[in-house]
């Protein structure tokens, strides 16, 4: 009996389904029909083995495999089960299975006729051509809208059955794709709108985003980009000039440069984020513009600063087909600027539009890190006007934002104009830095300095904000803010304490904040480790003015630290200055990569609270102007108002930042995750936190033991509730078989809706291949199966995504959102029964690292 229909989706911009088994052409017209409306070509290889590709962005490709697949019953004891595990294989298969030659796979546009040399006749299902393709087929073919013709390989006589085609061109890209002389070539449909000829290097042969280049001749055709013209680099890199050939501009943008490790798992936090979360890592700040202010000055003078710093004008690269790398990439883009908006007096209420820019989600795939809102107070040209600047720390900090308004302020003073001068290093020097570094040492210190898996971790409650916390229901979810403010007299008592025995203030933060963890360890008065990460500025590093550059430097790093209630207070102040002054110097390395290098398991935290401290003077902390420029301000009647932060979102629990006001008032910020810690708890923390802190500089002589503190925070917090183990934090990811050797990969099973939590025990059973099978428990959304994800997107493990029919849909979202963060787009299988299922995901799993 044959096997059933299943299906391979190769995502991309213009999706292609590898069908394999027998194709009954009313069942696709009638799964056509069922969806919206577009242009659509089928490729038929033999009777068990056809190619559909899709018109981009019109018909979905995952609801289409649902369609095609559903019907049979999800069972190993039936018809596919009973056929060989070669039925639906062909001679035309790939290495990975869904991967197709590309003069059998090239998009046709409606209407071409395609002569191939098994001489199948073109059949018209639902209006467009299916062709039968054979080795050596020939023809003009484009994606719709292209201008240019592909020629194949087999016109050239080149050996083998499989032989090699030119890509098709880009929709509405002009050039003609020309093709190396190569024998039995693979392909591989290409995720840029085009499939894209995968020439083996030995030829010289480089890939441009679905386009392939001859060297020999100079020639690098366009694709990638729509509307596109010109000569595309080779090598994708530079994008300034082909590399080989003529040297002519491209218009096509360059592949960009790879993230770091720090934006990755920012970009992760954002891919992975519950569904209708508050978006993380947007941090503001804001103040007063007393005077006139000139809008379109305003705006002229960001356009100065945007023409200087590369990072305003940088995003990050969706996937392309051609591209090598295995994640996210930088992109500097020619042109690009804040746009300010002015919003009227009286148009808009000041507290709405602060949250509602703060809630506005950015485009990381576009240029704009940074965008500007102006609010006037009052009527009339005198001001004073509100400014906010909201900013993602995927491509900006809060020190580069202070270093760009400073240039900002020049150009505004310059009516438009910057300085010229020596050129800084900007985002792209400090990418290239960070790819040149060697994690030999590092790798070696954080193995020793990493947190012990027994560490505490998050403050314990007590009695009465747990009991509190359990009244409240339903649970809150989204992010709460708590504040609390130490006078400038018991700032500058815990800036002289922390100064007599060699510590700054943010070390006196850190030990009130181990005490703190300490009460929560269950121990009483016994040594304990407690754990948490502060963040470091990433500027203390060997690239020459680093401290000048605005790019993403900023990050997390952890630390540990053993409180030992009998040693005098000080003893813990020491520790904790010596294991920040080791961190520091390997502060370039991300908390991300510090866990993968310990070896704990990805549901294993290794801190899950954040402290900073912002220096209470000084540039590039302080914001405003230098004198000079503040009196060329004031000479036209400009006044500024201390900028005040709004701290962002995090990924963590909990996180607390700790800054100097105007007055000298050290105020502290908690900025909590409602779903880990309620906003009674938060609250209790911080202010148990400004206790410490001002009863710390009370130990004159440095010799009151760490005990006297933490009985003081029991009389003063009251009884902690029952403890817990170390914050652990689930994935999602039930594993069903573990990955026969390192870097096998994933895949990812996706359970259709109504299915059961063992749907998949019988595809655990029947398939052999060595990658880790996994799934998550049903019912289960796109941002569910991101988080199981996550931990192989970290890695960089090649990823499988698989599912029962009515799991496509889903499944391929999922695809969709990892390709549109920069991400490989992983394949998607889709099979009626488990034995198919098992059998369609070996032969479309991409290459695994190792074993």
């Amino acid at each position: 009996m044959a096997a059933a229909l299943t299906v391979v989706i190769a995502p991309g911009s213009a999706p292609a389904l590898d069908l394999r088994g027998p194709l009954d052409p009313g069942a696709l017209q009638a799964a056509l029909a069922a969806l919206p409306p577009s242009t659509h070509t089928l490729h038929r290889h033999s009777a068990t083995h056809h190619t559909l590709h899709l018109e981009p962005g019109h018909c979905p490709p995952g609801a289409l495999a649902d369609l095609l697949t559903a019907g049979a019953p999800r069972a190993t004891a039936d018809a596919d089960a009973a056929a060989p595990d070669t039925a639906a294989r062909e001679d035309t298969e790939g290495p990975t299975g869904h991967a197709l030659p590309a003069h059998r796979a090239a998009p046709q546009e409606a209407g071409t006729r395609v002569a191939g040399a098994g001489g199948g006749a073109g059949v018209a299902v639902a209006g467009r051509l299916i062709g039968a393709g054979g080795p050596g087929a020939t023809g003009t073919a484009g994606a719709p809208g292209a201008r240019g013709t592909v020629g194949a390989e087999g016109v050239d006589g080149s050996a083998g059955s499989a032989g090699s085609a030119g890509a098709a061109g880009a929709p509405d890209a002009g050039g003609t794709a020309r093709t190396a002389r190569t024998a039995g070539a693979a392909t591989a449909v290409g995720a840029a709108g085009a499939v894209a000829a995968d020439v083996p290097h030995a030829t010289g042969a480089a890939d441009v985003a679905g386009a392939t280049a001859t060297p020999a001749t100079g020639t690098a055709d366009v694709a990638g980009a729509a509307g596109a013209t010109g000569t595309a680099d080779a090598a994708g890199a530079g994008g300034a000039a082909a590399r080989a050939g003529t040297g002519r501009a491209v218009a096509v943008p360059p592949l960009g440069m790879p993230a770091s490790a720090r934006q990755r798992e920012v970009l992760l936090d954002a891919l992975t984020a519950r569904s209708g979360a508050a978006p993380l890592h947007v941090e503001q700040l804001h103040w007063r513009w007393y005077g006139p202010l000139d809008t379109r000055r305003f705006r002229d003078a960001w356009r100065a600063v945007s023409a200087q710093e590369p990072v305003l004008r940088a995003a990050f690269a969706e996937h392309a087909a051609d591209s090598a790398a295995a994640g996210p990439c930088v992109v500097v883009h020619p042109d690009a600027a804040p746009d300010p908006v002015r919003h009227p007096y009286g148009s808009a209420d000041w507290h709405s539009l602060l949250v509602g820019e703060r809630l506005r989600p950015f485009d990381l795939h576009h240029p704009g890190p940074l965008r500007i809102a102006l609010l006037d107070e009052q009527a009339g040209p005198a001001g004073p006007t509100r400014v906010i600047l909201t900013f993602h720390h995927a491509l900006l900090d809060g020190w580069s934002v202070r270093l760009l308004l400073r240039s900002f302020y020049r150009a505004y003073l310059a009516a438009g104009r910057t300085r010229g001068g020596e050129r800084r290093p900007d985002v792209r020097d400090h990418l290239d830095w960070l790819a040149r570094q060697d994690d030999t040492a590092p790798r070696a210190y954080w193995a020793r300095a990493v947190p012990p898996p027994d560490s505490r971790t998050l403050p314990a409650a007590t009695a009465a904000t747990a009991a509190a916390a359990r009244d409240d229901r339903p649970a809150r979810t989204g992010h709460g803010r708590a504040r609390i403010r130490l006078t400038p007299g018991e700032a500058v008592r815990l800036r002289e304490w922390a100064a007599r025995h060699g510590a700054a203030e943010s070390t006196a933060l850190g030990a009130a904040w181990a005490l703190l963890l300490h009460r929560g360890t269950g121990s009483g008065f016994r040594p304990a480790p407690v754990a948490f990460a502060v963040a470091a500025s990433g500027r203390g590093i060997t690239l020459r003015g680093a401290a000048g550059l605005p790019a993403p430097l900023q990050g997390p790093l952890p630390l540990h630290v053993r409180v030992d209630p009998s040693a005098p207070v000080t003893r813990l102040l020491a520790d904790l200055a010596g294991a920040a002054l080791g961190a520091s110097s390997y502060e370039w390395v991300s908390h991300g990569q510090i866990h993968t290098w310990s070896g704990r398991s990805t549901d294993s935290e290794l801190t899950a609270s954040l402290l900073a401290f912002d220096p209470p003077e000084g540039p590039p902390f302080h914001p405003g102007p230098p004198a000079a420029v503040e009196a060329e301000l004031a000479e036209e009647g400009v006044q500024l108002g201390r900028p005040q932060a709004v701290d962002a979102y995090t990924a963590l629990p909990i996180a607390i930042r700790a800054h100097h006001d105007c007055e000298g008032g050290l105020v502290l910020t908690a900025v909590n995750d409602r779903t880990r810690i309620p906003d009674r708890e938060a609250e209790a923390a911080l202010a148990q936190t400004a206790l410490l802190l001002r009863e710390l500089p009370a130990d004159a002589d440095g010799t009151t033991p760490a005990r006297e503190f933490l009985r003081l925070l029991a009389e003063a917090a009251g009884p902690a509730a029952p403890t817990g183990p170390p914050a652990v934090r689930g994935t999602g990811l039930v594993e069903l078989r573990p990955a026969a050797h390192p870097g096998a990969g994933t895949v990812l099973l996706v359970p259709p809706p109504g299915a059961t939590a063992d749907c998949y025990a019988g595809v655990a059973d029947a398939h052999r291949g060595p990658q880790a099978l996994a799934t998550v428990a049903p019912p289960a959304d796109a941002a569910a199966c991101l988080r199981a994800l996550r931990p192989a997107l970290a890695a960089g493990e090649p990823l499988l995504l698989g599912g029962y029919s009515g799991a496509g849909q889903l499944a391929y979202e999922v695809a969709r959102r990892i390709g549109a963060h920069g991400w490989r787009p992983p394949p998607v299988a889709v099979a009626a029964s488990a034995r198919g299922l098992a059998r369609t995901l070996r032969t479309a799993a991409p290459p695994s690292d190792g074993g």
